[in-house]
């Protein structure tokens, strides 16, 4: 990050919105931002979804008057700074705060999460509803989490992975990667994340629960690289609904394409068919995959109300 840091000490310029590159960077944002946030608007002219999102973006921080700038980047002109801020998609919106980058998100949004967005950053800078001593990075995470809650599992990546460029050991936004990784099906990544978390001196029992969940979704996915194929077993089981072995094997294939609707079903056919087969096998697979999913999901949900009615029916 020091090429992109090396902006002297010099009053930030008061300009709202403006463009900069890699040479101006520094002053435009990391500087420009110990006095107000520097929302930084990653953009290209072959994107339609930058062209959509610009004009909406403008006219926000118009309306916030000044409470926060806009820095508008082109990424094709500066490749390397897109590179150095792990800019992967287009639009890609990040927030600084005190010269880190605290908050973002990719694609284009509508105006009231436009809104909502400015809002949470003007508090985070002690403005209105906002407090003088908040902890940016807590501030971040605590958002990157509600992404991650909320099915933005992209959005909640970018932003945990700018907390580590600027805290590489943090524990939460360790974790929250390696979520972040099982979620978008790169178990090599989360394996490799997880390396750097030391897990002993670990106390935050939330934490420790996402950690477990993590380990899960790992073992099920080992589990599922030699469940064989899909078709094939569906064949199996449309000529012998009664080879558990052969449901049992398509629901750890299902579970290996991400389609875990079908590998619940699959379990239940094994459940409603011989709820003790092979030492209860197919309740305790599912209940690994509420475990992976966690308590909340929909998912968990729908098959433990499912599996509640199999049981004790």
């Amino acid at each position: 990050m020091e090429t992109i840091l090396g902006g002297g000490e010099t009053a930030a310029n008061e300009d709202m919105i403006k463009d900069s590159d890699v040479r101006s960077f520094g002053e435009d944002v990391i500087v420009a931002s110990r006095t107000r946030p520097v929302i930084v608007d990653f953009w290209a002219d072959w994107c339609g979804p930058c062209k959509q999102l610009m004009p909406a973006l403008e006219a926000a921080v118009n309306a916030a008057g000044g409470a926060v700038a806009l820095v508008k980047v082109n990424a094709d002109q500066n490749q390397t700074l897109c590179s150095q801020l792990q800019v992967q998609s287009l639009p890609t919106v990040l927030a600084f705060w005190q010269g880190q980058p605290v908050d973002g998100f990719q694609g284009a949004v509508p105006p009231s999460q436009l809104k909502t967005f400015i809002d949470r950053l003007v508090q985070l800078a002690g403005g209105e509803g906002g407090a003088d001593d908040g902890d940016p990075l807590a501030e971040a995470l605590a958002h990157a989490d509600e992404l991650f809650e909320a099915g933005e599992v992209m959005q909640a990546a970018q932003v945990y992975q700018q907390i580590l460029m600027h805290d590489e050991g943090n524990t939460h936004a360790l974790i929250g990667m390696a979520d972040a990784s099982v979620k978008l099906g790169q178990g090599d990544k989360t394996g490799q994340i997880l390396e750097a978390i030391d897990e002993t001196k670990l106390e935050d029992a939330k934490l420790k629960e996402r950690l477990a969940r993590i380990h899960t979704a790992l073992e099920l996915a080992a589990e599922a690289k030699d469940a064989g194929d899909a078709g094939a077993l569906e064949a199996e089981v449309a000529a012998d609904p009664m080879n558990h072995e052969a449901r049992y094997k398509l629901a750890l294939a299902y579970q290996g394409q991400g389609a875990l609707d079908k590998a619940a079903e699959a379990l239940l056919g094994i459940i409603m068919r011989d709820r003790e087969w092979n030492d209860d096998a197919a309740r305790k697979q599912l209940l690994k995959l509420f475990e992976a999913q966690g308590a909340t999901d929909p998912f968990t949900l729908k098959y433990r109300r499912r599996l509640s009615s199999v049981l004790f029916s």
